[in-house]
């Protein structure tokens, strides 16, 4: 199974009767059975309707526009097919008053004649009905009849603001033909869209000038990145003559996702779109989001239309249209300082620590630091069951950052509580991972302890305690807690380093036995870690074997 969609046949009524359940909207019950769909709310009398439709499958088009400030009716027809005269017909006589009503109408051969039919039998019942026809596609510059594509949402929002703020019919129409008039389009899709119960059609590839109805782009392209595919569409729609034609100081734009992209996907093309169109001021930008679809089809339009004070104002009100994108003001990006009350100010050069007297337990500690770092490989050998192979990179990581602080000065064991510390800060940005912020826990927590005159055995339980409580996991998990706890145990009842790096080793090798309730090793079946021991608690292990005998 590639998608969640049912058949073709049952497509359409499935995504109609779960947008009845879940908007404002309300099913017209026509003569012939035929869906429309109009606002809840909408009071004929109250103002021009503004009305469109057509095919379905570019969800949220054009049902999604339905609310105060778009559209009054939308009239969907069956997948990829305009929807029948009658129905819209039934869908001007719904929703007009005195104030008359606008069609907005898509150039394609059946909704122009089926939109335009209706609108003739609807004028001659006596109803004022206009039209405007969307025709912002420029893929195929020297044809004479261009497709409508998600340049008709700007026509929605436009038309339906001015609706909505009770102006007159003419004045709608013709603030809708000048936005018409002002937008391009252009669409790029790696991959065409699936039909539902058919193939994708794997002899297609990345195409350029596409339209929503899955035909063939005006022209095969190969796409090298996504910086490469916003370069051939913005080359098209040849922006900066688009502003100097309709004399204005900048652009809106829309980053329209044809089904396909991802969230991520969207990003950054809209980057590349921010940063390719360079010296031509983006006034608003509407998107990246799934506007005017086209099923699942992998790729992206851009529309461009010159920032009018009219289309401005537009895009700006609100509206309760669910499916539309509010616009925003792209500016640069912006930071502010961190920190807060509570925040260290940050050290403007790195300041020396006092070293113990003789520097053994310095030495100690990058004698402990060299273990781990030559256990690199044994330890990422033990992690390759459970995961990603580098418990021995991130603990050789933290290791020498450890190791380049005693080196240069910065870390010195004089103030035990200040030098653990300071240790925490280092792991917690050196190593990464799940590691590095748990012995970045312990190690926060172990320096409070000592601050308030605890021994280093009440210390380390302390720290101990900070990683089962924000880790989750205890002892027979078969974490590092299986290596730290035994030596703490060991310190408590008045061993030396010697007994508890002994208890450690003693615990790390329990864990070959032990099934993993923690961590990444949880995740996998018990036969991938079987036999094996824990790379976290072996690390313990290791380093605290060096750090007693550097010590004895």
């Amino acid at each position: 199974m590639a998608h969640f969609h049912p058949s073709r046949d049952q497509l359409v009524p499935e995504v109609l009767e779960a947008l009845l359940r879940t908007a404002a909207v309300e099913r017209l019950e026509t003569s012939e059975g035929v869906d429309v769909l109009v606002r809840a709310d909408h009071d004929p009398a109250a103002g021009v309707a503004v009305v469109s439709g057509g095919g379905s499958g570019h969800e949220p088009a054009h049902a999604g526009y339905l609310g105060e400030g778009m559209l009054a009716a939308a009239v969907p027809g069956s997948l990829f097919a305009s929807p029948p005269v009658s129905a819209v017909l039934e869908a001007i006589r719904a929703v007009t008053g005195p104030a008359g009503a606008l069609l907005v109408i898509k150039n394609y051969t059946g909704d122009r004649l089926n939109f335009g039919l209706a609108a003739e039998r609807a004028r001659e019942e006596g109803l004022d009905v206009r039209t405007v026809l969307i025709r912002d596609d420029v893929a195929l510059p020297d044809i004479e009849q261009p497709r409508g594509l998600a340049g008709t949402v700007l026509v929605h929002k436009v038309a339906g603001h001015l609706a909505a703020q009770g102006a007159a019919l003419d004045d709608v129409a013709a603030a809708a033909e000048r936005t018409a008039a002002g937008i391009r389009t252009m669409a790029l899709a790696l991959t065409p869209a699936t039909l539902p119960g058919a193939e994708r059609d794997a002899s297609r590839g990345a195409e350029l000038g596409l339209g929503i109805h899955n035909e063939p782009g005006a022209r095969s392209v190969e796409v090298s990145g996504a910086d490469d595919a916003m370069a051939l569409v913005l080359e098209t729609l040849d922006a900066r003559s688009l502003a100097e034609e309709h004399g204005a100081r900048g652009l809106v734009a829309v980053l329209n996702d044809l089904g396909g992209c991802s969230p991520q996907e969207g990003l950054v093309l809209a980057g590349e779109l921010l940063g390719q169109l360079g010296a031509e001021p983006l006034a608003r930008l509407i998107g990246p989001a799934p506007l005017m679809t086209s099923l699942d089809m992998h790729g992206f339009s851009v529309t461009l239309a010159p920032a009018t004070e009219e289309l401005l104002s537009a895009v700006d009100a609100p509206t309760a249209a669910s499916g539309w994108t509010p616009a925003t003001t792209p500016g640069e990006p912006r930071s502010r300082p961190a920190g807060g009350p509570t925040a260290e100010a940050a050290p403007e050069a790195a300041e020396q620590a006092p070293t113990t007297d003789d520097g053994r337990v310095e030495q100690a500690v990058r004698a402990g630091a060299a273990a781990l770092t030559a256990a690199t490989e044994e330890l990422d050998a033990l992690d390759r069951a459970a995961g990603d192979a580098d418990a021995g990179t991130t603990f050789a990581a933290g290791a020498r950052a450890v190791d380049e602080l005693i080196s240069s000065g910065e870390l010195g064991f004089a103030d035990p509580a200040a030098a653990v510390r300071r240790i925490a800060r280092s792991l917690e940005t050196a190593m990464g991972g799940s590691s590095g912020v748990l012995l970045a826990i312990c190690s926060t927590a172990v320096a409070r302890a000592l601050e308030t005159g605890r021994s280093w055995p009440e210390a380390l339980q302390a720290g101990i305690a900070a990683m089962q409580h924000h880790g989750g996991a205890a002892e027979g998990d078969r974490t590092m807690l299986d290596a730290l706890l035994p030596a703490q145990r060991a310190l408590a009842e008045g061993g030396g380093l010697s007994e508890a790096a002994r208890a450690a080793r003693q615990g790390a090798e329990a864990t070959a036995a032990l099934t993993a309730k923690a961590g990444r090793a949880a995740y996998v079946p018990e036969a991938a870690t079987a036999g094996a021991q824990d790379a976290g608690a072996v690390a313990v292990a290791r380093f605290l074997d060096a750090l007693a005998s550097a010590l004895r």
